[in-house]
């Protein structure tokens, strides 16, 4: 990585830091973010370099500069755009619990997705396996820019995919095997929590990769990731979550505002979507873009989704400004996009605000990303320029 430090000045920040946003009595203010070794250095009204600094100076002309948004659930390149079956690795369907499964062996940084969500000014995301499965598999965190995975991870394993409702059953369905009822995805669940929670206490157990995925779970270092749509599959999830004092995210959420109070007592994180897709299952019936403002106000912390390539990456900020639309406050929904979705992903420590020591991940936009005609004007990763929009900048001569 070039030591060359990069300084843009002239910027309309909005940080996302509380820290920041005290000191400045302010969710945006004037000023300059200093960048250096892939890090932010400084976030200020005003920063003096040293004659003798090495920094490329580049004028964002009031512009809003924003942290890179961050996708908290989607299945970019491991279920790819224009491969069909052969560009699919989604779910492994033969077997309903395959904890060991790990996403960072099958995501594809070809994935045409990869360059859509640059453009957009996502410079992260939370990938994984899908909802065939009762237990699908170990999710990660990564950056949406370069070609070997390995150099792209922020976080690994960052949760356990787990699935309740409709698509196991509908998966196993006709197979002569377990699940095709939600008692039994709960009770298959179950018994595998308890069967890692035994070989985790037991010393004597011989090693097995299967329950080893499980050990940063029950050390409570990553949540399980649930994907569950309806209210009874929302309380299933919680419940068992409970029984084994697990974290956990709440994902889709689609009937949450139906039970907004009940959730905000309960303390799990949601992320809420895809809202922009149809209601083609009997469990979606009730998706709408008000899920998100309903639980925002009653005290949960919210993402939002596309769940890729359900609804495109690259639509992540439309679909929270249609939450916005439909009653999730303006600052909330730029938390979404932002700090809400990395303390979500448990990245807060590198991604999500723009204060100094955090990773130079950094979107420019020349007006509210929420808004359909906002432009992306530049896209940093790692302290490193990935997309700048030239036909923005040639219309403007």
């Amino acid at each position: 990585m070039s030591k060359q430090m990069l300084l843009l000045k002239n910027a309309t920040i909005r940080s996302m830091s509380d820290a920041l946003c005290a000191q400045y009595k302010a969710n945006t203010f004037e000023g300059s973010i200093l960048i250096g070794n892939g890090k932010i250095l400084e976030v200020a009204p005003q920063i003096t370099l040293p004659s003798s600094a090495n920094c490329e100076v580049m004028d964002v002309n009031h512009n809003l500069v924003m942290p890179g948004i961050i996708e908290a659930h989607c299945h970019m390149g491991i279920t790819e755009e224009k491969k069909g079956q052969e560009g699919d690795d989604c779910n492994e369907t033969v077997t309903p619990i395959t904890p060991m499964l790990r996403a960072i062996d099958a995501i594809n940084t070809m994935d045409a997705a990869f360059h859509d969500a640059v453009q957009a000014g996502i410079t992260a995301a939370n990938i994984g396996p899908g909802s065939s499965n009762v237990v699908g598999g170990q999710f990660a965190v990564v950056k949406t820019s370069g070609r070997r995975i390995d150099d792209l991870i922020v976080k690994f394993p960052s949760a356990m995919k787990v699935a309740f409702g409709e698509n196991p059953k509908v998966n196993y369905a006709g197979l002569d095997t377990s699940p095709v009822t939600r008692m039994a995805i709960a009770g298959m669940l179950r018994n595998e929590l308890a069967k890692a929670r035994h070989y985790l206490s037991n010393k004597q157990e011989p090693y097995s990769l299967h329950y080893e995925a499980w050990r940063p779970v029950f050390e409570q270092k990553i949540p399980l990731k649930a994907h569950v749509h309806r209210v009874d599959d929302i309380f299933t999830a919680i419940r068992i979550a409970k029984e084994f004092g697990l974290r956990m995210t709440l994902d889709h959420c689609s009937e949450g505002h139906l039970i907004a109070e009940e959730l905000a007592f309960e303390g799990f994180p949601a992320i809420v979507g895809p809202d922009m897709s149809s209601r083609n299952k009997i469990e979606v019936q009730n998706v709408a873009f008000k899920t998100a403002g309903i639980l925002s106000k009653a005290g949960v912390m919210v993402s939002i989704t596309t769940d890729h390539p359900v609804s495109l990456i690259q639509s992540l900020p439309l679909c929270v400004g249609l939450s916005v639309k439909h009653g999730l406050d303006l600052e909330e929904g730029y938390r979404a996009l932002t700090i809400h979705a990395a303390k979500i992903c448990g990245v807060a420590d590198r991604l999500g605000s723009l204060e100094k020591g955090k990773d130079a991940d950094i979107a420019v936009f020349d007006g509210n990303p929420m808004e359909i005609f906002t432009n992306t004007l530049m896209t940093i990763i790692d302290g490193k320029v990935v997309y700048r929009n030239k036909a923005v900048r040639e219309r403007r001569g």
